[in-house]
């Protein structure tokens, strides 16, 4: 059985096997590793994933959509054609098409993997993910937290021992772990992060500069040209990463825009995006108990670690320069891999252990009897960054006088207020009536690798006790689950075998979109005449005609890299 992982990405998503002695990513159908986790509907109700997904961003935006990974865990849906869907559907589909890719791959039925969320992921936005899984048809035989698998790559090709930090900025979240390696043993002290920040608002942040200074709004903005400039302003912000100064021009609305950016005035606007970088980072200093100098290596990996910006931050934080992984995209998914093959107890990784940590602090709302507020706060059972597996009890009193029941109400948060934190839940156990504070209970909460939270409430003056689980905090019941699922399983998608097709057509389309006059009039031509070649009885090299219809395209793909 194959020993698969994948890392679910908000701008991309990879899949990795374990070949018996390394971990190895797996190419999608274009041959490439990186599958945009955008998903678009053909007119023909067929789906269609990835890169020709992204480019019909432009041309078809009322059909597509991209970025989803942040509405994970919460009841947003989006329309696409006709038909509303969740977040956990749409992942399901980008899950589904790593799972062909695998098993095209692979020669062989892929059913259980290793998943990466981001450390900062909550109750609700984990279960998701396991949902999201369950309607790609996939057991998920583990949750690892995206840094974890980061440090997990690292941790197992580095040789030494010691601290490392690392730092994993994607297109969405931004995730911190300390890492203890010793004596074969990984250990996570600490994990925080930032689940609403990435490579993505700076690119946004971006966009908005590039339209105030042509006195345009983003929000005035069409779906088509929204998705315009922000594929622009994600080119940009490549060119920037590796040049102080670039020159744009763009054909919009039958005019030009045009003009020269400088990385340091982008990096002003960027400036308070930095400031919500340093929090995490100091955060997971400060649980862990270590001071900056005892740290041996600062690792940075994800897409967005790839900004001068974030590398010079890290360097002024730590006073030396971070380890910057030679490719940054790819190592979440390694570590995914890493650790399916340590969990099938791969002969080649039977040393290592690895451990790791909950991130955030559970508990339950309750009344300190020792103060005359009516409002009850939040009480820590396991607290944030406790080594999981993790299984810990707390006892409390009733408050009334012959209070007949107590409403256990768990929460997952850092706020003093229950209700600023997420509610995973609610218990309500019977007591015998009594005087106040005479009766007690004992409320035991046990944390698994998953983030699966069972809570065990005991009546202490009786023994008895009630139990229960809580995986499904999602918003969909099962019933819900297997009735999309069913869904699912009768939509259709595009042939695998005709995904590079989709693909240099979806791009044709988009840069007509983007282009006016007389190149837009040539595009149109060539796209016509591929398309001719494409349906003639007498076509012999497929290859040969989209290498061909390639060439020209790249001439039109100029984008965001003007020269200087």
């Amino acid at each position: 059985m194959a020993r698969v992982g994948i890392d679910l990405g908000t701008s991309n998503s990879l899949i990795s096997y374990w070949n018996g002695d390394s971990a190895k990513l797996i190419p999608n159908a274009l041959g490439d590793y990186l599958t945009p986790s955008a998903v678009s509907m053909a007119d023909d109700g067929a789906i269609i994933v990835g890169q020709p997904a992204l480019d019909r961003l432009i041309t078809h935006p009322e059909r597509s959509v991209a970025s989803f990974k942040r509405w994970m865990g919460t009841d947003h849906q989006v329309k696409l054609k006709g038909k509303q869907w969740r977040a956990e559907e749409l992942s399901a589909i980008i899950l589904k098409s790593l799972k062909e890719d695998a098993e095209a791959f692979l020669n062989e039925k892929v059913t259980d993997v290793v998943i990466s969320v981001p450390a900062y992921f909550s109750d609700p936005q984990r279960k998701a993910t396991l949902n999201a899984a369950h309607l790609a048809g996939l057991n998920v035989s583990r949750l690892i937290n995206e840094p974890t698998a980061a440090a997990l790559a690292h941790g197992l090709e580095a040789t030494a021992e010691g601290q490392f930090l690392v730092l994993d900025l994607g297109g969405g979240t931004f995730d911190v772990s300390l890492l203890h390696k010793f004596d074969g043993v990984m250990e996570i002290c600490a994990s925080s992060g930032d689940s609403l920040l990435g490579g993505n608002d700076f690119r946004d942040a971006l966009s908005r500069f590039i339209l105030a200074k042509h006195k345009l709004a983003f929000e005035s903005l069409q779906s088509a040209e929204k998705q315009r400039i922000l594929k622009e302003a994600t080119a940009l912000k490549k060119v920037l990463t590796d040049r102080a100064e670039c020159e744009y021009r763009i054909e919009w609305r039958q005019t030009l825009l045009e003009g020269r950016l400088m990385r340091q005035e982008v990096e002003e606007v960027w400036q308070p995006l930095i400031s919500r970088l340093r929090k995490p980072i100091e955060r997971v200093i400060r649980d862990a108990g270590v001071s900056t100098s005892s740290i041996d290596q600062i690792v940075l990996v994800g897409g967005a670690s790839r900004m001068p910006l974030v590398r010079n931050l890290v360097t002024r934080l730590f006073g030396r320069f971070p380890l910057i992984h030679p490719k940054p995209d790819h190592a979440i998914a390694i570590g995914a891999a890493i650790q399916a093959a340590l969990h099938a107890r791969d002969g080649a990784l039977d040393e290592i252990i690895m451990t790791d940590v909950c991130p955030f602090t559970l508990g339950i709302s309750a009344k300190n009897a020792a103060y005359t507020l009516e409002e009850a706060v939040m009480s820590p059972i396991i607290e944030r960054n406790a080594t999981v597996p993790q299984s810990r009890e707390q006892f409390y009193s009733t408050v009334h006088e012959r209070q007949q029941k107590i409403d256990v109400a768990v929460y997952q948060g850092e706020n003093l207020r229950p209700s600023q934190n997420i509610l995973i839940g609610r218990i309500e156990v019977p007591v015998p009536p009594d005087k106040a504070g005479h009766q007690s209970i004992g409320v035991r909460f046990t944390y698994d690798v998953n983030g699966a939270l069972e809570v065990e409430v005991r009546v202490m003056s009786t023994g008895e006790a009630h139990r229960k689980v809580f995986n499904n905090q999602s918003g969909l019941s099962e019933a819900e689950l297997e009735r999309r699922f069913a869904e699912l399983a009768n939509i259709k998608t595009a042939p695998r075998d005709q995904q590079e097709n989709i693909a240099i057509i979806a791009r044709a389309e988009r840069l007509y979109a983007e282009h006016i006059g007389e190149s837009r009039d040539e595009i149109s031509a060539i796209l016509m005449e591929f398309l001719s070649s494409l349906n003639s009885q007498t076509l012999r090299d497929v290859d040969q005609l989209r290498a061909s219809f390639t060439q020209k395209l790249n001439a039109f793909e100029t984008g965001w890299n003007s020269p200087l």
